[in-house]
């Protein structure tokens, strides 16, 4: 669904740089997938693998590579096809201007400072001594604490918690549900109970991150947790306190890094991989889905297993666990006919 934009494809390809075949006065009014696209919409081929879906779509137009040539459709032949599709869904889909002005239902400490250019909404909380920069939104029901300050363009959707003194870059996004700045787990048992050690550190979020719904990231005991520049963060991700996460890192759904763990920059966790206390993961390594990680991961390298290994080795284990049920009815035949030719002896 779009907007009410629409345009020529002339002016598509203009806007995505782009080489048209077809009809350069031919309106379209949004983008669709191949397989659903009518004959007024735009769709998309990024990896030539769908090329019989392309051949089969109604839509008007394809954004394809330039090594595509022929298609039923117009083309809009572009050098990278998956970076022109974002810029053609925001054509169709431009991010809504900041309405500046803090709701009547909200409540706003007088210590806080809002940019005239920012937005708070209905039912958020600003506390005292918060700072909110121009042109970001604090979504309804949010919570901004004492001390918390967010930079420019910073998008905060409903039901964000911004702890205390928690500190955000410049246009950063934080989806419905996350949780920045909570305590870290940190306990030391006396003999009688489990005491709770004071998380008394910092948390900070640089420019250009984007944290999922339902996300949890601890400040630290001492000194700060710091999620770096670039870095895009998952739903239901939870990152320990003290951790440093590097610029640029992907953490995918349901992650879990323990407390003072070192993340480097451009590395990949997938899903469900959990990494215990005190692990380095260096940079550019790549931790497959449902990794567990006891030790510290080289830079560059593909880990993968419980524990994790480099995953050449890993795939070599799981190709020996699949001729296990064999080898045991091997090493029983075996141990039957020791015992035959021991029997005989005797």
């Amino acid at each position: 669904m779009s907007d009410g934009a629409s345009f020529t494809l002339g002016r598509l390809a203009d806007a995505l740089g782009a080489s048209l075949v077809g009809d350069a006065g031919r309106v379209v009014t949004g983008v669709a997938p191949l397989e659903t696209a009518g004959p007024d919409q735009v769709s998309f081929l990024t990896d030539r693998k769908y090329l019989k879906q392309a051949e089969a779509s109604r839509a008007a137009a394809v954004l394809v590579p330039r090594d595509v040539a022929e298609l039923p459709a117009a083309l809009l032949q572009v050098d990278h096809p998956q970076q022109a599709l974002i810029r053609l869904l925001e054509l169709f889909h431009p991010e809504p201007a900041v309405q500046p002005g803090v709701h009547p239902s909200a409540a706003v400490a007088e210590s806080a400072r809002i940019h005239r250019a920012a937005s708070v909404g209905a039912l958020a909380v600003v506390e005292e001594g918060a700072v909110i920069g121009p042109r970001s939104r604090v979504g309804a029901l949010s919570f901004v604490g004492a001390r918390a300050v967010l930079g420019e363009d910073v998008r905060l959707h409903p039901r964000v918690v911004i702890q205390d003194g928690v500190r955000v870059g410049n246009r950063v996004i934080i989806h419905s549900g996350a949780v920045l700045g909570a305590d870290g787990f940190a306990y030391a048992f006396d003999g009688r109970a489990h005491r709770k050690i004071p998380q008394v550190g910092g948390l900070r979020i640089e420019d250009d991150v984007e944290i999922g719904a339902n996300s949890a990231i601890d400040r630290a005991t001492l000194g700060e947790t710091v999620v770096r520049r670039g870095t895009k963060i998952d739903n239901l991700v939870q990152v320990g306190h003290n951790c440093d996460v590097g610029e640029d890192v992907i953490l995918v759904s349901q992650v879990g890094i323990a407390g003072s763990c070192r993340i480097g920059n451009r590395a990949v966790l997938a899903g469900q991989v959990g990494v215990a206390d005190h692990v380095t993961i260096g940079a550019g390594a790549i931790l497959t889905a449902k990794s567990g990680v006891p030790n510290d991961v080289p830079a560059g390298e593909v880990w993968s297993g419980i524990p994790s290994r480099p995953t050449g080795e890993t795939k070599r284990i799981w190709a020996g666990e699949s001729q296990l049920p064999e080898l045991i009815k091997r090493v029983r035949a075996l141990e039957r006919r020791v015992r035959e030719l021991e029997e005989r002896r005797a």
